[in-house]
């Protein structure tokens, strides 16, 4: 039987080598043609096409599986869902000093902050809650001026009663809450998708209406599995680049 033939990469050696194999085959795999076959080569085929060990071939398999690109039979192989869904996020691996970064370099006006009821989209983030603490905050180019992006963060009202929104002027949410609050972060999860700017988000970044914007959601974590923080970023897509610094430990 005809396996699917992947792409092939040139791995960066300083970054998680399950990560870059497991991302190129789901590249791979997204853009196929539909005449192309869905059964996938060997462990050990993979493993030498990408120059990896099996090990790490295996690790990057299960990546996809979990995401449902792939299902794993016993003694029959591996196979793409043919129905996979294709608007999976990709996941970002990297460290929270990372995230910090990211969020770094400009400017911020708070422009308003207060207690928000936990409804609608809100309760699957906060479901133990009742309200949480509402942060709406403009950031701008240091050097230009140029409004840059929007944020609006839901904290816990616990945390929320030792950040002083003076701070928010200065440092992104994520290090007021390592550094400040010592809230209890364990992992942050980030998503980014594509959007069109509606009247607000065209508005406040001095963008054209329905122009191309990037929609940022990051959910922080404490280690007992609570979020601490939902931020919702909308950033303007022409100024706008996303770099993750990954950790290979």
């Amino acid at each position: 039987m005809t396996s699917f033939a992947p792409d092939s990469i040139v791995l960066n050696r300083k970054l998680p080598l399950w990560y870059q194999v497991s991302q190129s085959l789901r590249a791979s795999i997204l853009g196929r043609s539909p005449r192309d076959p869905l059964r996938l080569p060997t462990e050990e085929q993979l493993a030498e096409h990408y120059g990896v060990s099996v090990l790490t071939m295996r690790q990057a398999l299960k990546e996809l599986e979990d995401e449902g690109l792939i299902s794993r039979h016993r003694r029959r192989g591996t196979f793409i869902e043919p129905d996979a869904r294709r608007g999976t996020p990709v996941r970002l691996l990297g460290s929270v000093d990372a995230i910090v970064a990211q969020q770094s370099g400009m400017t911020a006006r708070l422009l308003d902050h207060g207690t928000v009821p936990v409804t609608g989209g809100l309760t699957e983030y906060f479901p133990d809650l009742a309200q949480v603490a509402a942060y709406h905050r403009l950031r701008s180019d240091e050097q230009t001026g140029e409004p840059t992006n929007h944020a609006r963060n839901h904290v816990r009202p616990e945390l929320a009663e030792r950040i002083d929104p003076e701070d928010l002027a200065r440092w992104p949410m994520t290090k007021v809450l390592r550094d400040v609050v010592r809230a209890d972060i364990s992992r942050i999860t980030d998503t980014v998708e594509a959007r069109l700017a509606d009247p607000e988000t065209a508005r406040l970044l001095q963008v054209p209406l329905l122009s191309p914007i990037l929609h940022y959601t990051g959910v922080t974590y404490d280690t007992a599995g609570r979020v601490l923080d939902l931020a919702v970023i909308h950033y303007r897509g022409d100024r706008f680049s996303f770099t993750v610094t990954l950790d290979a430990t």
